[in-house]
């Protein structure tokens, strides 16, 4: 069967399953938990109130240090975690006792109850292998990988095994109590770029939306995993509404819409400024349109140069859009200058106070006392 045929079946099945009842629940899964509706409702009563500072790997390592227990330099330098802490599944396909970047899954997990427990907000990405080549999520040198994976492709029991792993691990996110942790789920990101297997030159429109309804189904209604709120994300280079539509996989499978921007070295704060606002109000107005959340999913400026960032660039660029958070990338402790937020010996270190005691920044101590899972 030819593979045109074989996607468009695929975009009929699933379509039908989701959409062949009245919708009950805001979440795009219309079975998720009790605690994925209420952090989905606290998410959208806190974009009222400011918009959350997330972190990637925030709790894992940062400059100077490995996995001790509570660090963060987020806290080092401002007194306080981030709102949002971001997370990376990458390798977790195989079963991998480490994600791509060496955080043990065993960690992470811990993390996870930790953040839960003092009413922080997780967001999970997956940098997931190239399961036609071999290769990391970053070959691209074939265009037939995302075909491969859907129902016909040659590659599509072995994505089904690695869907398999990755619900396990999903389903394990417990706590002490046994309640399914919510978390935001941030599969296929960057998809308007083409630097990742399932980008804008490496699969056709239907064949990006097929995966993507396929992912949701197979994780929610096969695999049972109901704590997951799914965020569709693009990259930044976005000039309108319908581009950023294009590869939208539709209101029920979605429960945010986010973009990822970065800072080149080569371009001013101006320039980044700019073309961040720019973005989010097409996003924003997309998401609103959609009645879903909007976020900046991922930013930064690497090294972070400039010692008035947070306050004459980031601020600026996001202050007048109503979203829910903006995360910046991790701080490596392994690849000197490869960091997103400050240290306490960093230039920038003093801008960030003052980017954290602005009223409408919100970082975890912040969050905590919104309530966003209604807990009280």
């Amino acid at each position: 069967m030819h593979k045109t045929v074989i996607v468009a079946i695929v975009l009929m099945l699933v379509t039908a399953c989701n959409t062949g009842e009245s919708r009950k629940k805001d979440t795009a899964d219309q079975s998720a938990t009790q605690e994925t509706v209420s952090m989905l409702a606290g998410l959208k009563h806190v974009a009222g109130e400011g918009i959350m500072f997330g972190h990637q790997d925030d709790l894992s390592y940062g400059i100077g240090w490995v996995y001790p227990d509570g660090e963060s330099d987020v806290r080092r330098v401002s007194g306080d975690y981030p709102a949002v802490y971001g997370m990376d599944l990458g390798d977790i396909e195989h079963r991998s006792p480490v994600n791509l970047d060496s955080v043990p899954f065993d960690h992470m997990k811990t993390f996870v109850r930790q953040i839960w427990e003092r009413g922080g907000v997780i967001t999970l990405s997956w940098h997931v292998d190239n399961p036609l080549t071999g290769g990391n999520s970053w070959d691209i040198s074939s265009d037939k990988v995302v075909a491969s994976v859907l129902p016909g492709g040659e590659k599509h029991d072995e994505f089904r095994a690695w869907l398999d792993n990755l619900a396990e691990f999903l389903g394990s996110l417990r706590d002490d109590q046994g309640v399914a942790i919510p978390v935001i789920f941030r599969p296929w990101h960057e998809h308007t770029g083409s630097w990742f297997w399932w980008g804008q030159k490496l699969c056709n429109t239907d064949e990006f939306i097929a995966l993507w309804r396929f992912t949701f189904d197979y994780l929610c209604n096969e695999k049972n995993i109901h704590n997951l709120l799914f965020a569709y994300s693009s990259g930044g280079d976005i000039e309108n509404t319908e581009q950023y539509l294009e590869r939208y996989p539709g209101n029920d499978y979605v429960d945010l819409m986010g973009f990822d921007y970065y800072q080149m070295p080569d371009a001013g704060n101006s320039s980044f400024t700019e073309n961040v606002s720019r973005v989010l109000e097409i996003v924003t107005e997309a998401a609103s349109g959609q009645g879903k959340l909007a976020a900046l999913t991922e930013a930064g400026y690497e090294g972070i140069p400039d010692s008035a960032w947070w306050t004459t660039a980031l601020w600026p660029a996001i202050k007048d859009h109503r979203i829910s958070y903006a995360l910046v990338w991790r701080n490596a402790h392994n690849r000197p200058g490869h960091f997103y937020a400050p240290h306490p010996d960093h230039v920038s270190a003093a801008d960030f106070i003052s980017f954290r005691n602005l009223p409408e920044t919100l970082f975890q101590k912040d969050i905590t006392a919104l309530d966003i899972y209604n807990r009280e």
